[in-house]
């Protein structure tokens, strides 16, 4: 049986989801390029000391970790306030925080906008799944609707890259900011991008059916955390959360950490400054393509193969074999090798991201 025609409302709600997907994963990923030019400008201290390195390793972790909680407590949010306007104004916190960490002059302050922007994201992701599920009954529908619209979260990958890139070349032209024409703060400001067309589209949005009926029926009740923890579902509980854990590990601990491995390759080393950060974007570049294809391949195989387990296996056999060896022979030897290398780890790393979402 196939699955029912989208209609035009439906499309819309794709195309907004899809649009929040995508900037959740522009506002993350550009954490990767910026980190390191930002402390350097902001503290003065230089790449590789002990005090630039504690300050990189806090802007990977600290921000995850907030935006991590307030996921949590974006669960309990959309269900008591609805999916649509905590979607709204989960997207409106992170653009704001993003183009405010532009222009920021002290490094406290830069973390704290960074930590806002990721707990928009979290909370945004919750509410667009939940939205997307309930909007969307059928079952071969659903599967189809939350793994399209995932994949664009890797088109954003490709925009941060972008945008990044476009800054480091054409930022001398930009207007001055903070006394200098940095490409990090244009970077961070262009997260404001967004809000834009939400503002516009935001009053034809509908909220969830499913929502509403149980709201005017009284029946809203959220079940609390321990009852995941109950024995029908602790192991599947347990389980599902480590392997969540040890995906998003992998793009934290390593994925995301090329940009400042790029720079020490032979044929990189020698380059201008930057140059330096145009060819970390490239590599960039090629893994959020490589994300991209995986999350095309999760929304077309997710409908294909019935075994869920079959499915993520697709993703984490090859992934556990290609990263590794990325990462301890390619990104200290080739340039070339790294990108084609970053390309099929981010196939198989950032694939299984649409699979936990779904």
């Amino acid at each position: 049986m196939t699955a029912p025609r989208l209609t035009p409302l439906q499309w819309l709600i794709c195309a907004i989801a899809a649009l929040g997907f995508a900037f959740d994963i522009y506002e993350v990923l550009m954490a990767p390029l910026v980190v390191g030019p930002a402390i350097a400008e902001i503290t003065g201290f230089k790449p590789g000391t002990p005090d630039f390195n504690f300050w990189v390793g806090t802007f990977f972790w600290v921000p995850a970790l907030v935006g991590g909680a307030f996921g949590l407590l974006g669960g309990y949010l959309t269900d008591r306030f609805g999916r649509r306007r905590v979607l709204v104004w989960s997207i409106l916190i992170y653009a704001l925080s993003a183009m405010a960490a532009g222009f920021v002059t002290n490094i406290e302050m830069l973390l704290l906008l960074r930590s806002t922007t990721y707990i928009g994201v979290f909370v945004e992701f919750v509410a667009a799944v939940a939205w997307l599920a309930e909007i969307f009954p059928d079952g071969k529908q659903r599967e189809r609707a939350l793994g399209w619209t995932q994949a664009f979260s890797s088109v954003g990958g490709v925009m941060a890259t972008g945008a990044y890139a476009l800054a480091v070349t054409y930022g001398h032209s930009f207007p001055e900011i903070a006394g200098g024409h940095s490409a990090w703060r244009y970077t961070l400001i262009s997260g404001m991008i967004p809000a834009l067309p939400l503002i516009v589209i935001r009053p034809f949005l509908p909220e969830s059916p499913a929502w509403m009926e149980k709201r005017a029926a009284g029946t809203l009740r959220r079940p609390s955390i321990a009852a995941l923890f109950s024995p029908e579902l602790r192991r599947t509980t347990i389980v599902t959360t480590l392997m969540f854990a040890f995906a998003y590990g992998a793009a934290f601990g390593a994925i995301q950490q090329m940009p400042r491995i790029v720079p020490s390759l032979p044929e990189v080393r020698a380059l201008a400054g930057p140059q330096q950060q145009q060819t970390a974007s490239l590599v960039q570049g090629y893994q959020e393509v490589g994300g991209l294809i995986g999350r095309i391949a999760l929304a077309l195989l997710a409908v294909r193969i019935v075994s869920r387990r079959r499915l993520i296996r697709v993703f984490q056999i090859p992934g556990l074999i290609v990263v590794p060896f990325v990462f301890f022979y390619f990104a200290t030897h080739s340039l070339e090798a790294t990108k084609w290398g970053m390309l099929f780890a981010g196939l198989f790393t950032v694939g299984q991201m649409s699979f936990w979402g779904n």
